[in-house]
């Protein structure tokens, strides 16, 4: 493989992790893999791995770190022939999957380098800001919006997704309470997480995510060198 830098982006669900990994595909020309994006697109084509998630889902159950995993393992294979930047948005999550991930280090070789972006935020920041978040119902676009007064994550059109002109929608699990219980899971997985990815030897670069995007992906992008 020839991945230049893989940046695992780390952080409680809200922090802005997506929203800022969409400005670096479009303005850095770098990769992103979202396992949330991976799993969709296994269901919507009806792979074997899909129906398997496809059933945990339905019976109410997690999706197992293996699968999780080789969907990632996967994607790098499927992909190893370009030089890049890769986002890991929302992988690993935890112990398990970070153990794995370490086999993918292996994998790539010295030459990619491994870097930890922690978010830091605040829950009562993070419960505020999902409250307000929406999303468009294009599944091929998914762009994040906020309605809260004066956010720069605002429609330009009432309801509408600037992209793609489709109807934004709400994610039926941004409510408080909803949301309080992600980041209760969030917070039991994060401390082991990220000892775990020190002792590893990966360095970890810390980033206030309660800031406006623009701002943030400035201050990213000076971190990273860009």
């Amino acid at each position: 493989m020839s991945i230049d830098r893989v940046i695992l982006f780390v952080g409680p669900p809200g922090s802005g992790k997506g929203t800022l990994s969409q400005k670096c595909v479009q303005e850095l020309d770098w990769d992103k893999i979202s396992t949330g994006d991976l799993c969709r697109q296994h269901i919507e084509n009806q792979t074997e791995i899909g129906k398997s998630i496809d059933f945990a889902i339905k019976s109410g159950k997690l999706v197992s770190d293996g699968i999780v995993s080789q969907m990632v393992f996967e994607w790098f294979r499927d992909n190893e022939n370009d030089s890049r930047v890769v986002i890991l948005d929302g992988y690993p999550r935890t112990v398990s999957q970070a153990k794995t991930l370490d086999n993918l280090a292996e994998t790539l070789g010295d030459s990619a380098e491994i870097i930890i972006a922690k978010f830091v935020i605040d829950d009562q920041a993070i419960v505020d800001r999902l409250e307000n978040r929406y999303i468009c119902k294009n599944k091929e676009c998914q762009r994040v919006y906020s309605l809260k007064a004066s956010s720069v994550l605002a429609p330009k059109k009432d309801m509408t997704c600037d992209n793609c002109d489709t109807e934004l929608i709400k994610r039926k699990d941004d409510n408080s309470d909803a949301i309080l219980e992600r980041l209760k899971v969030y917070h039991l997985h994060e401390n082991d997480l990220l000892s775990h990815c020190q002792k590893a030897g990966y360095e970890i670069r810390e980033f206030e995510s309660n800031l406006p995007i623009d701002q943030l992906f400035v201050k990213f992008k000076e971190n990273m060198g860009e």
